[in-house]
């Protein structure tokens, strides 16, 4: 097949995430795969590269949670049918990341937000959803062996466990690294609790969350 025709494909599968259309991916994903093309690269190239769009819209307030949600289940349809024929891929996931909201704090909608990104951008998401306790993070990153811990607070007064999580994973672990978000979170804040980036949204969550397993890779 000449590159043409195969982006092509890779496209109609990326707008089909843009454009929720579930059933045209499931269609656009069958015919790929019986022309005997790379199923890894039609994840990555095409679904993973439309939901990465998807990202943008949302920060740029073009979609909102509805549309993020809807196209998280295109994404998905595609997902199942290449899932099969990548099982044996351990290229298939960029690495694992342990996510959730610190102990007090039960404002998810952010988390679940990041954690579909980074999903269908090719993370293994631990999700420990909201209110966790600092054991909690410590046991999961230990059970997993997760390269990032990712630790979300929408207040102030919640915010401030993010510097003991930190520093009890750490005394394990001085490898792990560690993304924090959330409303209050500053640049100045990441450097005050020994974290490692920070994303003032989801879109910029998913950017850094590559850059630090980039950087772990290099």
């Amino acid at each position: 097949m000449d590159l043409s025709r195969e982006s092509e494909f890779l496209t109609r599968l990326a707008q089909g995430v843009v454009n929720f259309d579930d059933e045209g991916v499931k269609a656009v994903a069958e015919q790929y795969l019986a022309e005997g093309l790379d199923p890894h690269k039609a994840v990555f190239e095409g679904l993973v590269k439309g939901m990465q769009e998807v990202g943008v819209l949302y920060e740029r307030q073009e979609y909102f949670v509805p549309e993020l949600l809807m196209c998280s289940d295109a994404l998905n349809a595609g997902l199942n049918i290449f899932k099969p024929f990548m099982a044996n891929d351990k290229s298939n996931s960029r690495g694992q990341i342990v996510l959730g909201v610190v102990q007090g704090d039960v404002h998810d909608i952010g988390k679940d937000i990041v954690k579909i990104l980074l999903e269908s951008s090719g993370f293994v998401v631990h999700d420990l959803g909201s209110d966790v306790p600092l054991e909690k993070f410590v046991e999961e990153q230990e059970r997993t062996n997760s390269e990032i811990v990712a630790i979300s607070a929408m207040m102030t007064t919640t915010m401030v466990q993010m510097k003991d999580i930190i520093k009890a994973i750490k005394a394990k672990n001085p490898n792990v690294k560690f993304m924090i978000g959330g409303a209050p979170v500053t640049a100045d804040i990441v450097k005050l609790f020994g974290a490692d980036g920070y994303g003032k949204d989801a879109s910029e969550a998913l950017k850094e969350a590559i850059r630090i397993v980039e950087s772990l890779n290099n």
